[in-house]
């Protein structure tokens, strides 16, 4: 089996929410790494000739929490989530100093998972005309299929991860032709992508990530819907949102919690909220926020850790 170590720059005071944030994505386990964790050699009391000296001196300025991850066909969603939520708790107003939330990988290099990660990745289908077919890949189209030609570069969204294909499978259940969207958090465009194949007629798909909207921008023109999509990078609460009938959100459970009562200010009444990215355990979490903001539950699924949520908007 393959491992890959992530490791986030960060400081005291964020280390163990960033930690926790890893686990929830699925690391098998982490290690915080602080100097602050080594005795102070001048406080009474401490038996400094038990540690090595150099010890101190060769470690890290940076708090960095290591986290481990398998390689497998999920590692690519997985990483490109871990990013995605660095970049939400950079946003995010917790009152703590996270530092950089820079990210080093160690046992593969960026530019070799970029490629390697490929064999992992084959067409497939999700629910009954969603097709997601790799640009690199060949695939004979069925009568009736909706095929999604993409490229997800480093952006979250192959579709092969839980929380996507769940997204797709509720988009492909509740979304009704000529309705209008917004993808929050887009990744790579995936689901703005697969409403406008399903029928919706203006999408407005909006990442804080500049390099995710280019990966984005480039697969609604590779899947020629840019009459239908429109990429910008921002986020629901501080850059351009439009008065919506259906929204999907396919982030985190604390940032779904936060975004709920925003949200009802741009999804029409009785408007749809499609939302995943909620691990079991956090999902009561997310049914008490957004119950509070005015939705009423829909439909939800479940697989492996991961739930989706399709919410009504009755808030007045």
């Amino acid at each position: 089996m393959e491992w890959c170590e992530a490791i986030i720059h960060t400081t005291t005071e964020g280390s163990d929410l960033v930690s926790d944030q890893l686990m929830q994505l699925g690391a098998t386990g982490t290690e915080i790494v602080d100097r602050n964790d080594v005795p102070d050699p001048d406080q009474p009391g401490v038996y400094w000739e038990l540690y090595d000296k150099k010890m101190l001196e060769q470690m890290p300025e940076d708090v960095l929490v290591k986290a481990w991850f398998e390689q497998n066909q999920h590692t690519h969603d997985v990483l490109s989530r871990v990013r995605q939520t660095l970049q939400e708790l950079k946003q995010a107003d917790y009152g703590l100093d996270f530092g950089t939330l820079s990210m080093d990988m160690e046992n593969v290099k960026d530019e070799d998972w970029a490629e390697n990660w490929k064999k992992y990745y084959k067409p497939f289908r999700i629910g009954s005309h969603l097709v997601v077919k790799p640009t690199w890949e060949a695939y004979s189209a069925r009568e009736g299929d909706l095929v999604i030609e993409l490229d997800p570069g480093m952006a979250f969204g192959t579709g092969t991860h839980e929380t996507t294909n769940m997204c797709m499978q509720l988009l492909e259940k509740h979304l009704t032709d000529g309705v209008r969207v917004m993808d929050v958090g887009t990744g790579s465009g995936i689901l703005a992508i697969a409403a406008a194949k399903l029928g919706a007629k203006d999408i407005l798909a909006i990442d804080i990530d500049p390099d995710a909207v280019k990966v984005a921008k480039e697969n609604v023109t590779l899947n020629r819907v840019g009459e239908q999509v429109r990429v910008v990078v921002g986020d629901l609460v501080k850059s351009e949102a439009m008065p919506c009938e259906l929204a999907v959100a396919n982030i985190v459970a604390d940032a779904i919690c936060m975004l709920a009562g925003p949200m009802t200010r741009h999804l029409l009444h009785n408007g749809l909220l499609i939302c995943s990215g909620i691990i079991r355990e956090r999902e009561q979490d997310v049914l008490d926020a957004t119950k509070a903001a005015g939705y009423t539950v829909v439909d939800r699924i479940e697989k492996g850790e991961w739930v989706a949520l399709c919410l009504r908007n009755e808030a007045a």
